[in-house]
């Protein structure tokens, strides 16, 4: 590996709590680098290389395995660093929606080395109705206009996401209510996170692209 291995936060919530609005916050802030993992998949061009492996499965309805999830994920994090887009010795990796099983957790700690977690929690489940429903009509997101697919999505959360926090140690997990607005829930990061946070340097080289542009997308062929 040419470059050092990146540092990364993970973010945690059920559906609804507001990671990608909470790591793009985050981001803006320190100038780390947000990657969604829902960013990744729903953009990738079914003739590409990335694309066949996914779409093999998910058109069948089948989970895809945990090994081609994290070579998909891993591919298009380094396209980021090779594109000049994520500059791993200067900006931590802020990760949303991976990894998902004990099993992806064991498989990126290869490729990354997670140094805080941060998990955003909301405990009255109507709010994250309200949350998801209200989504469903400003984005025009099918998977979130059915409730009993949402139920489903919070039953899996509540249980993966506990297997794959035991995979870590507990000094590095920090809980938030997320039931806040998302300003207060910002300051409660920031101020709970702060020691890691801040651990990367905020200057960056005159000719590096602003970090908040969209991801490039993936190329055909990979």
């Amino acid at each position: 590996m040419a470059y050092p291995k990146p540092k990364a936060v993970l973010l945690f919530g059920p559906p609804g709590a507001g990671k990608g609005t909470i790591g793009s916050m985050i981001c803006a802030a320190g100038n780390h680098y947000h990657l969604s993992s829902g960013q990744i998949f729903r953009g990738l061009p079914p003739e590409s290389k990335s694309g066949e492996a996914f779409y093999k499965y998910a058109s069948k309805g089948n989970l895809v395995p945990d090994d081609v999830t994290v070579k998909i994920w891993w591919r298009y994090t380094k396209g980021l660093i090779d594109t000049n887009r994520f500059y791993p010795n200067q900006q931590l990796l802020l990760l949303d929606g991976i990894p998902r099983t004990a099993e992806q957790a064991k498989l990126i700690s290869e490729y990354v080395d997670v140094i805080q977690i941060i998990v955003l929690q909301i405990h009255d489940e109507n709010e994250v109705l309200r949350r998801i429903s209200r989504r469903a009509k400003i984005e025009k997101r099918l998977d979130d206009a059915d409730e009993a697919v949402i139920k489903n999505r919070l039953k899996e959360y509540k249980e993966k996401t506990r297997l794959v926090l035991d995979c870590y140690d507990k000094e590095i997990i920090s809980y938030f209510n997320a039931e806040q607005t998302p300003m207060e829930v910002l300051r409660d990061v920031l101020v709970g996170c702060t020691h890691v946070l801040k651990q990367m340097p905020r200057l960056v080289p005159s000719d590096r692209r602003i970090v908040t542009e969209p991801p490039p997308p993936v190329a055909k062929g990979e």
